[in-house]
């Protein structure tokens, strides 16, 4: 396995399309429910700013992101659509492979092209079929066992930019992404 800092960089650069989870790997693994009396109930996520700059950054490099939750839940939905994540798939019981092959299909990508973040045992069955396996820092066994990559970051603390960061290093798109960034925002209108 490949430290935070490094990722291979034949399997980086084959990546077409990004997968992360959601609940353990976008957020830190904590659902707040609630109820009032009006309204019934409501539930609150914890998303990190800087992981949804990572999100951003791998779609300005064209890179294909998609989130595949193995639960329902608005506050992913209203997230997903913040950061223009069109592949927003939620998938009560955690039912991911045959969502990420339909996926696959319409995007026309492979196995071997395809990326994961993920951390926990609900991924396996899609981190093992995917050609650049990755994990949060504090990933179960398993997860982290089979991974590629791991990061130094807890999820939902920064490990999603993290891995961006990484992903976009190993491609050699890094400082080419950040500069065409702040050069658009360096324009006056």
């Amino acid at each position: 396995m490949s430290s935070a800092l490094t990722m291979p960089r034949a399997l980086a650069e084959r990546v077409k399309l990004v997968i992360f989870d959601v609940d353990g790997v976008l957020t830190d693994a904590g659902v707040y429910l609630g109820a009032s009396e009006d309204d019934g109930p409501f539930e609150f996520k914890r998303f990190d700013i800087q992981d949804g700059v990572g999100i951003k950054m791998l779609m300005w490099a064209g890179l294909e992101v998609a989130w595949v939750s193995g639960r329902v839940s608005t506050a992913t939905a209203i997230r997903a659509r913040e950061l223009g994540v069109d592949e927003c798939h939620q998938e009560p019981d955690a039912y991911k492979l045959g969502v990420v092959r339909k996926l696959m299909e319409r995007k026309g990508v492979a196995w071997e092209e395809v990326a994961m973040l993920a951390d926990d045992i609900p991924d396996l069955a899609v981190l093992e079929q995917v050609g650049l396996k990755a994990a949060v820092a504090n990933a179960t066994a398993p997860v982290a066992r089979l991974s590629d990559w791991q990061s130094s970051k807890q999820g939902g603390r920064g490990a999603v930019r993290e891995f961006s960061d990484a992903l976009l290093d190993a491609r050699g798109e890094l400082d080419g992404v950040i500069e065409r960034y702040v050069n658009e925002r360096r324009q006056t209108s």
